[in-house]
Order: C-alpha cells, then sequence, then structure tokens
C-alpha cells in the first residue's frame, strides 16, 4: 500500500473514524474547474460543489453519501448554441473489502446496485464527484425551440427520400391511394 494519496483530497481508508462519519465538502477552483470541463467536454462549468460524508457499514465497508451541486454550459446538439444546465444530484457511494470481479472474463453481468465499488486503501470524494458530474449530465442539450430542419439529398434524376417516405406505413398509404384511385 502506498503512503502517497493518488490526488490531495484521496482519504485513507484506515485513518477514517469508525465510529463517527466523515465529513467533506470541495469547492473546485476556476483552474480546477476548467480541467474537469476539459475531460468531460464541457464548453463550461460555472459552480461545482460536491458536500457530504463518509462512513463506516460493519467492520469493514464504507458509504460514501453527498449532494452534487453544478452549473454546465454543453454545446446543442441541434444549433450549438451553448445550453446551461444545472445539476443538483443525490450521490451515493458503497465501498466492499469483500468486492471481487470475475478474472479473465470478457463480459460481466452487472450488479443491479450500480452505486457498488471495491474498496481499496484510499477513498476520493474529488473523483467521485467528477464521475458524479459526468453520468448526471444531460445526454442531449437542446437550446428551447430547436429544431432539427429536413436535409434532402440524392442523385441527379431521382426522386429523393424524405422523412415521411421512410415511415413503416407510408408505402401502404401509397398503395391505399392507387388503390382508390383505380375503384373510382
Amino acid at each position: 500500500m502506498s503512503a502517497t494519496p493518488p490526488s490531495p483530497t484521496a482519504l485513507r481508508v484506515s485513518s477514517l473514524p469508525q465510529n463517527a462519519p466523515k465529513p467533506f465538502a470541495l469547492l473546485p477552483n476556476a483552474q480546477q474547474m476548467q480541467e474537469i470541463a476539459a475531460e468531460l467536454g464541457l464548453a463550461g462549468l460555472r459552480k461545482l460543489r460536491f458536500e457530504g460524508q463518509i462512513e463506516a457499514m460493519g467492520r469493514a465497508d464504507w458509504k460514501l453519501t453527498g449532494k452534487l451541486g453544478a452549473t454546465v454550459v454543453q454545446p446543442c446538439v441541434v444549433t450549438l448554441d451553448p445550453v446551461t444546465t444545472r445539476i443538483d444530484a443525490p450521490v451515493e457511494r458503497i465501498f466492499q473489502h469483500s468486492f471481487t470481479t470475475p478474472d479473465g472474463e470478457v463480459e460481466v453481468e452487472m450488479d443491479e446496485d450500480d452505486r457498488t465499488e471495491p474498496l481499496g486503501a484510499w477513498i476520493d470524494p474529488a473523483a467521485v464527484m467528477v464521475e458524479a458530474l459526468s453520468l448526471n449530465l444531460p445526454l442531449y442539450p437542446r437550446v428551447p425551440d430547436a429544431e432539427l430542419e429536413q436535409t434532402v439529398f440524392t442523385e441527379d434524376g431521382l426522386k429523393p427520400m424524405t422523412d415521411e417516405d421512410a415511415r413503416p406505413f407510408a408505402g401502404l398509404a401509397a398503395l391505399r391511394g392507387q388503390l382508390d384511385d383505380d375503384t373510382e
């Protein structure tokens, strides 16, 4: 076990109090927020706060609970204009001493409890903060009223296929229209 922490915010498990929660509060400075924004591919990160506690669960396991608050800026998926989103999310991780991973298996079935992680020598609230932020980011941020315009491409002399033509029952509707025309 290394005596050097992996980061300045990492807490050595053997030094955590067994009989009382260990509170923490992280408020990254502007430089740290720029680094996190770059790591997560954000256009900007205006505010970020993560506070909570780490407490013992039995003799060997630990539980981290906290609240994440952030204001992120991402490009709109339609217009690429900046979209600002406020994130307020509860965070919970359980670090298990007896956590096992199958050796040599390529495909692993995920446990239903996705809060569970293996317990190492250190628990790093900053790493949990960045992971929780990335999991809570909007997948498809959009500016209000942003709509994707239809663009149609085809070779010269061919009829372009539109979104309407690609619908499963569009062909049936056209066929029904032809049948109605033939019966008149």
